[in-house]
């Protein structure tokens, strides 16, 4: 089990992270949207951890695995919270760095959204003109 000190350090980088989004779902999204989609991610984030638990008794006792991409699958619809949280916690996946990458990429995707969302998806727009020549 990891030290006290660094549960406090994976919740607070876990909340530190999770304030772009929520912000962005308070201001960006009409208000009749803001309980299923935070409703979505509180869901998907326990569904996320809940299967990274399984996948870590299942290599310990050395069963069938859940796939990688299965893993980021779930954290890429949102679940991403969940998996930030299981990952030094249950320490599992925290290790193997093509995973990790893979991992980060999806946070900085979800980060980068909200923060998009709170500027106008000022990028996004940019994005679509190009691309419309």
């Amino acid at each position: 089990m990891p030290a006290a000190p660094a549960i406090g350090r994976v919740w607070l980088l876990t909340a530190l992270l999770l304030v772009p989004p929520v912000v962005a779902l308070w201001l960006g999204v009409a208000p009749a949207w803001r309980p299923w989609l935070s409703g979505w991610v509180c869901v998907l984030s326990l569904a996320t951890f809940a299967v990274y638990a399984w996948d870590k008794r299942r290599a310990v006792q050395g069963g069938e695995r859940t796939r990688e991409s299965s893993l980021h699958l779930l954290a890429l619809l949102g679940g991403w919270p969940g998996a930030l949280l299981a990952q030094p916690l249950l320490r599992h996946k925290n290790a193997k760095s093509s995973f990790q990458v893979l991992f980060w990429l999806i946070v900085a995707i979800h980060e980068y959204l909200a923060l998009d969302c709170l500027a106008g998806w000022r990028f996004a727009h940019f994005i679509a003109g190009s691309l419309r020549g």
